[in-house]
């Protein structure tokens, strides 16, 4: 009997450690993971990024499992989006925003939680944030935001309501750097 290889994924927690809210410290984050059964597992910055590897099994349903581990431990209520390394590779090569002038520091992509229905994605208003700019693709949402992020309209409440979804967004910087985590 073969032995099934555990593979890379990449967990993205919404709304833990920002501004002082959802106090999660990456030591006990990194030890639910473990505790999940999952090996290898690394945090970067804060704000929930957690790289790891597990069985395909078991990475299919690490996101309730993580989310119920946090509420009975933290009493915090936080979704969790799983994507494989190759499924973060694709999302590294499918930013339609660096072909339209975009740069890193204006780019961020939204992970859903679920693929969107085609007549929830027809429903989101271009118009919504002038001078900004969104694209779904999948299960992500990749957004331009030359104005700066934190004056954007393209909110998580925005895109999860729209949708009928949970995203969590990344910068790109980050996410090129989970990519890079993702590949050692």
């Amino acid at each position: 009997m073969t032995a099934v290889k555990p593979e890379v994924y990449v967990a993205l927690l919404r709304g833990i450690n920002v501004g002082g809210k959802n106090s999660l410290p990456m030591k006990d984050l990194a030890e639910i993971f473990e505790k999940a059964g999952c090996s290898h597992v690394t945090t970067y910055i804060q704000s929930g990024n957690v790289v790891f590897k597990a069985d395909a099994k078991l990475a299919q349903k690490i996101s309730d499992v993580i989310s119920k581990e946090i509420k009975k431990g933290f009493k915090l209520d936080v979704p969790v989006v799983v994507r494989s390394a190759k499924e973060l590779m694709k999302v590294s090569k499918s930013n339609p925003f660096f072909k339209k002038g975009g740069t890193i520091d204006t780019v961020h992509v939204a992970f859903l939680l679920h693929t969107p229905q085609k007549t929830a994605i027809q429903s989101l208003d271009a118009k919504r944030s002038p001078g900004d700019a969104f694209e779904v693709v999948g299960s992500e949402v990749y957004m331009h935001c030359p104005n700066g992020f934190g004056r954007t309209k393209l909110t998580n409440q925005y895109f999860d309501s729209k949708l009928a979804t949970t995203s969590t967004v990344r910068n790109w910087k980050t996410v090129l750097k989970l990519l890079e985590m993702t590949q050692a």
